[in-house]
């Protein structure tokens, strides 16, 4: 693979042919779910509001694409592999077009407040009652229940409610310090993937039982599950985590250091590579301190530690070493931008880079799904639609009676 590959060229295994889904959702981790479905082979329809569309459509620029038919790059991002079309959900010949669709798919994908489907009969309980095989996705900031269960959900105050931001930033203490949130979207990206793991499972359940489910996947549910060893660290020893910037809350030395041409990152796992980092560096000795020896040890005497080794890391640029830790099994990592990102070696030979062939001599561009099956890369080959640019083939086949048309 190269940075210039396209869908057509790309061998994509379809899991998921035949498996049809319904996509109500919009902004990001609902339409993340759907694209990742979309990538494996389902059939997914986009549902948009009149006129406007997705709200990401107009969050730009950057644009791609023609001022009358532009896009944005952050839609783009989100919704490959769909198809669209615009329906105006509150009218009754709206409503009943979902319905429509609902019948016949296997999968909802749904973001609206708690209830308010309700009022247009697209709830769970009315749709499966259409179809009781239906596997329904509610995505909500903070679930079907509980006292916030109304309350709009977005990524940013979610970082913050769920304990992201209080464990991230620069040290307290720090000149300009302030608890900081992540540079993506993380608690809408990781509800994308965890609902799309639910959906799965539910499939495969379907698979023995023939019913569906209803999936409540709150942003705020999976920020705090994110939290990992973090939580973990609090509900086994009491700890309250504290922002530490780039440093690491179990292990030393794993941060960032300054080099005699920049910044690397040195991330020592266990006591056998921080010897060897140690004697590399030409200071075996300190490895071999009682007060270092041990990662605990590292631990308690980490302001004792850090300072030597950040003196040692001004001796050398951030390449040589590279060139010397890397080979020896020492993990350490330049920081890129994403023009390094994508320059990468390593980047650029497992095919992180694709596009589109939209004609034109254009090229649309795309970050393929991560995931490979039996070395084929999973991918729709289908770009991100224009507003409604399906909706009169979808509208004309349910008119006919022909139901769900097929792509």
């Amino acid at each position: 693979p190269s940075a210039t590959d396209t869908a057509a060229t790309m061998t994509s295994p379809k899991l998921l042919d035949g498996i049809r889904v319904l996509d109500l959702s919009r902004v990001l981790a609902g339409p993340w779910s759907g694209q990742i479905l979309a990538d494996y082979g389902a059939d997914v329809v986009k549902v948009e509001r009149p006129g406007g569309g997705d709200d990401t459509r107009t969050w730009g620029p950057p644009w791609w694409g023609e001022p009358a038919d532009r896009m944005s790059a952050y839609y783009l991002s989100a919704n490959r592999g769909k198809r669209s079309i615009a329906i105006d959900i509150a009218e009754k010949e709206g409503a009943d077009l979902v319905r429509q669709l609902a019948a016949e798919a296997d999968i909802v994908l749904e973001n609206y407040k708690v209830g308010q489907l309700k009022k247009y009969g697209l709830d769970y309980a009315s749709l499966s009652a259409l179809n009781p095989r239906l596997i329904y996705c509610s995505v909500t900031g903070y679930g079907q229940t509980g006292p916030m269960a109304g309350a709009a959900g977005y990524d940013f105050a979610i970082q913050a409610t769920g304990g992201l931001m209080s464990v991230t930033g620069e040290k307290e203490g720090t000149p300009g310090s302030q608890p900081q949130k992540v540079g993506v979207a993380v608690a809408d990206l990781f509800t994308g993937v965890y609902a799309t793991t639910a959906i799965l499972a539910a499939l495969v359940e379907r698979g023995r039982t023939g019913k569906g489910r209803h999936i409540d996947a709150a942003l705020l549910d999976v920020q705090v599950a994110m939290l990992a060893n973090q939580a973990s660290n609090h509900l086994v020893g009491g700890i309250i985590p504290q922002r530490m910037g780039n440093a690491h809350l179990n292990v030393v030395p794993y941060q960032v250091f300054t080099t005699a041409d920049g910044h690397i990152v040195l991330a020592v796992g266990n006591d056998g590579q921080f010897a060897r980092f140690c004697e590399l560096a030409g200071h075996a000795e300190v490895a071999a301190d009682v007060r270092f020896t041990e990662n605990s040890a590292r631990l308690a005497n980490r302001d004792a530690l850090i300072p030597q080794i950040a003196q040692w890391m001004l001796t050398r640029t951030t390449q040589g070493w590279i060139d010397l830790l890397e080979p020896n099994a020492v993990p350490c990592a330049p920081i890129l931008t994403l023009p390094g990102v994508f320059a990468h070696k390593q980047v650029v030979a497992r095919g992180m880079q694709a596009g589109f062939d939209v004609g034109a001599d254009r090229l649309m561009p795309t970050i393929p799904n991560p995931m490979r099956f039996d070395g084929e890369r999973a991918m729709a080959d289908q770009p991100p639609p224009k507003i409604d640019q399906q909706g009169d083939a979808i509208r004309a086949a349910l008119a006919a009676g022909k139901g769900w048309p097929s792509r």
